[in-house]
């Protein structure tokens, strides 16, 4: 008897921890989307760079 509310126990644990993780990925991917992306900057070509 003691085994087996061990086990449930332990198993329901698990689930939790795995839930916990799995929300805590999409929170995560939800912030990132939420923050605003930096600007890419376009490099200027070189005027005063030599040509080959």
């Amino acid at each position: 008897m003691f085994t087996t509310i061990v086990t449930w126990v332990g198993a329901a644990l698990g689930i939790i921890i795995l839930l916990a993780m799995a929300i805590g990925a999409v929170a995560i991917d939800f912030d990132a989307l939420r923050k605003p992306k930096p600007r890419l900057r376009r490099r200027r070509k070189n005027s005063s760079a030599p040509t080959a």
